[in-house]
């Protein structure tokens, strides 16, 4: 089952587009330490969400 360890809110959808494109450009290392200084314990955030 997947888990949802990380997210970001933007104001508009371009802002997530930019993002996003942004971030596929990261490597794998650099993606992991962005989870891991926002959520640790690789908590499941789905609920958070609601």
């Amino acid at each position: 089952m997947a888990k949802l360890v990380w997210f970001e809110t933007f104001e508009s959808r371009e802002n997530a587009f930019r993002r996003e494109r942004r971030l596929k450009k990261w490597n794998r290392a650099w993606k992991i330490e962005l989870i891991e200084r926002f959520n640790p314990g690789w908590r499941d955030l789905y609920h958070e969400l609601w």
